[in-house]
């Protein structure tokens, strides 16, 4: 029967949905939790000389502070650390004396595999248990992976990793990986096997992978609660439950369930992680999973549109995620389409010297819906993204927003290049509207403020601009139009709209009309 050791990775590959701001106490109750439940290898975090160190998280600059959480009596346990190949100076490692972390994870981007593995083989020479963690696995030719595996047995480290960085990896593609790697690697060195969940196959590959008929000894990957970035890992909690009932193991279920209640399920429940279309699609079209989290994080987008940007995208930089890269991308996308201003200067004389009443769709625009209609009577309204009663024009810039528009409502229209339609008041151009604040660049109504002061207006009220609570059902008038994203990413929105509506506010009156919440100028 396979020889499978189980490493827990949640403390460090967990971290990317909570910044590894864990808690000090958090840490070690996860780590005394792992002990407890029998698990053979425990990642504590990420080692690197390019990061800050703070107590309370899993990320270190030094090897002692990665210690600091490991317990003088380790029972027989394997504690590990992760280096991203390039974040830490080979001279600067200390030799193995027992006080730190026992093993180190090396990743390293097919490009570095030659001078990743010399530095892993200098690591194995201090006395470290080296981890060989070369990313996106299936990134390789056939001949590529086969000198990969060729150089790592001049030096025979602890472990060589099958890595599904992506969560594209089919059972097909496994069992080729496996094998190619079982008639070729060096006997004394364990095959491990590192997967995520964006296509839902964590679990299933690794019932396969365990179930594969080898003499070999073998590590599975998996973090408490699938938790990891993007889709998340194999569930901890899940996979040893199979492995005491399959692989006569003795893993202890009871202390798992206790982190995930006591511990993780409220970084669930502010940062969700775990299997959703934008995850899938990324993994469909081979591409790091933060590309889809970014797009996701706009909630402008059509799953069309996300796919359309996926297929923009050039294969070298799928890899490693650009943040300037896909913002471009998204922009110069967003930014096609046609103008069509037939109607401009009909539109100019409605709005120059005129106030106008902006409606958005907080909880506001309802609450305090008399106000707003009787302020609308002298003046020109607009709502924004969605049809307000009484409204005389409707702005939209969001894809999504604009397809739940009934038709009757088009001819009021007017919306930004990057919608398509020959049936609207009026088309204008998506780039010219945006702002330089990152987490609110298009946002719509700061788009439409914008738009108004090219028009001419002389003074805009706003109803319904809210800005963002954590709690999703105190935002909107309308609960379907509810989306749940990151607490911080909120609070961003909310700082980058007070922001450009005080800059805004120099060159044109604005003032609230109803009661400022979140966001003020």
């Amino acid at each position: 029967m396979t020889n499978i050791r189980l490493l827990d990775c949640t403390l460090r590959d967990g971290g990317y949905c909570n910044n590894w701001t864990f808690g000090q106490n958090n840490i070690h109750k996860i780590v005394n939790g792992l002990l407890e439940a029998n698990l053979d290898i425990i990642e504590v975090g990420y080692i690197s000389q390019k990061k800050e160190f703070n107590i309370e998280r899993t990320q270190y600059t030094s090897f002692e502070q990665a210690g600091r959480f490991i317990p003088e009596n380790r029972e027989g346990r394997i504690f590990v650390g992760m280096i991203n190949y390039g974040e830490f100076n080979i001279d600067d490692i200390p030799a193995y004396d027992g006080s730190s972390v026992e093993g180190i994870r090396v990743t390293f981007h097919k490009k570095e595999r030659v001078e990743a593995l010399e530095f892993c083989a200098k690591l194995k020479e201090k006395g470290y248990k080296v981890f060989i963690q070369g990313m996106v696995s299936l990134s390789y030719t056939d001949d590529e992976f086969l000198d990969l595996i060729k150089r790592v047995n001049a030096f025979e480290p602890y472990a060589f990793y099958i890595v599904d960085s992506f969560g594209m990896m089919k059972g097909k593609d496994l069992r080729r990986l496996f094998y190619t790697v079982e008639h070729n690697l060096s006997e004394n060195v364990y095959i491990g096997f590192h997967s995520h969940n964006n296509m839902q196959l964590a679990y299933s590959n690794c019932l396969a992978l365990a179930g594969m008929e080898t003499n070999r000894s073998i590590i599975i990957d998996a973090s408490i609660y699938g938790m990891g970035r993007g889709a998340g890992n194999l569930n901890t909690e899940l996979f040893i439950q199979y492995l005491n009932e399959n692989h006569n193991k003795d893993y202890k279920l009871k202390p798992l369930l206790t982190i995930i209640d006591e511990i993780l399920d409220d970084f669930h429940k502010e940062n969700y992680w775990g299997y959703n279309l934008p995850n899938y699609i990324s993994a469909k079209n081979n591409a790091h999973p933060n590309y889809a989290g970014f797009l996701a994080d706009k909630n402008t987008l059509t799953v069309e549109d996300m796919e359309n940007i996926f297929l923009l995208m050039d294969e070298d930089k799928k890899v490693k995620f650009d943040k300037a890269y896909i913002e471009e991308l998204y922009t110069r996308y967003l930014a096609t389409g046609k103008v069509q201003e037939e109607h401009k200067g009909e539109l100019e004389q409605k709005l120059k010297d005129k106030t106008v009443v902006l409606v958005a769709p907080g909880r506001s625009s309802e609450e305090e819906k008399e106000k707003i209609l009787n302020t609308a009577k002298d003046a020109v309204c607009i709502s924004v993204n969605f049809d307000y009663p009484e409204s005389d024009y409707i702005f939209l810039s969001n894809l999504r927003r604009y397809k739940e528009l009934p038709e009757e409502c088009l001819s009021k229209a007017i919306v930004t290049s990057n919608i398509t339609s020959d049936k609207v008041y009026l088309q204008t151009k998506y780039r010219d509207l945006l702002n330089d604040v990152e987490a609110v660049r298009d946002n719509a109504g700061l788009m439409v403020i914008k738009f108004l002061m090219s028009y001419g207006v002389a003074e805009i009220k706003l109803a319904g601009f809210d800005g963002y609570s954590h709690d999703s059902k105190e935002n909107y008038a309308n609960r379907s139009m509810e989306f749940i994203t990151k607490n911080a990413l909120l609070d961003a929105m909310n700082t980058g709209m007070s922001e450009v509506l005080k800059l805004y506010s120099n060159d044109i009156k604005i003032s609230y009309l109803t009661t400022p919440k979140y966001v003020k100028i």
